[in-house]
């Protein structure tokens, strides 16, 4: 999170937009959500955050959120009042009727902007539906739709994509949900980015991180970086549970 102001510059003088996946998998997640929290309530026009399929009541309690809670505080208040809060983060965000960015990827369910804004989202991620598919799907190098091998969500082809972005006038769909070891990677004739700002993800992928700079123009680079130089190994990192939950694609 350090590396990550620091290469796309201090708030409040860069606009950010936080595509999810803001706990789990890692030794501070609540410093993390809990930073971007304060950043939000400080800068409300500054700082946006929309939802992933890690900010789930269901999810955090098996890949490490609600175990970080419970060593760190005792209780499990602290994992209620997030998940709680949770529920109140946007699905999808637009930039400049331009950009459609998301966690996860397209439904089935859903074929324009207006679809999403009918969604009931006040509430913990269902297991289907256009919310859950939000939030879980992935492109593929493929045509049409197909299952999802992570168990919910649907795999989507470039079909999928042109026709999306075409109905709805958007250039590009950007995501995240995948790691990526260059930090990001385009896919579907550069209609789909996916961007991953988690560098060395689990402490032991070895990936690159990325942000999308976008300027006023609506034209757009990607900044890489690695991670911190301070970032301890999880040897160093006192009173953490060793068992890391594994990584799943």
């Amino acid at each position: 999170m350090i590396e990550l102001f620091k290469i796309g510059g201090e708030t409040p003088d860069s606009n950010y937009l936080f595509m999810g996946d803001y706990v789990d998998r890692g030794y501070y997640s609540v410093e993390c959500v809990s930073l971007l929290m304060c950043l939000k309530v400080r800068f409300p026009n500054r700082i946006h955050l929309t939802r992933g399929n890690h900010e789930s009541r269901q999810i955090t309690q098996v890949y490490g959120f609600y175990d970080e809670c419970m060593r760190k505080y005792g209780n499990s208040n602290v994992w209620k009042y997030f998940t709680d809060l949770f529920d109140f983060l946007p699905l999808t965000a637009v930039v400049e009727n331009q950009i459609f960015c998301l966690h996860g990827g397209l439904s089935p369910s859903i074929e324009t902007l207006d679809n999403i804004k009918m969604l009931d989202r006040m509430q913990e991620t269902p297991q289907e539906g256009p919310m859950c598919d939000l939030l879980w799907s992935d492109p593929e190098d493929r045509f049409g739709w197909g299952m999802s091998p992570r168990g919910a969500g649907y795999i989507f082809g470039h079909d999928i994509s042109e026709q999306f972005n075409h109905a709805n006038k958007l250039n590009m769909i950007s995501r995240a949900h995948q790691l990526q070891m260059n930090g990001y990677s385009w896919c579907h004739n550069r209609q789909v980015v996916t961007i991953f700002s988690a560098p060395n993800y689990c402490y032991r992928c070895g990936n690159q991180a990325a942000i999308m700079e976008v300027d006023e123009h609506l034209k757009y680079t990607f900044l890489q970086y690695d991670p911190s130089p301070i970032q301890g190994s999880k040897d160093e990192i006192v009173g953490v549970n060793k068992r890391t939950p594994d990584y799943f694609l």
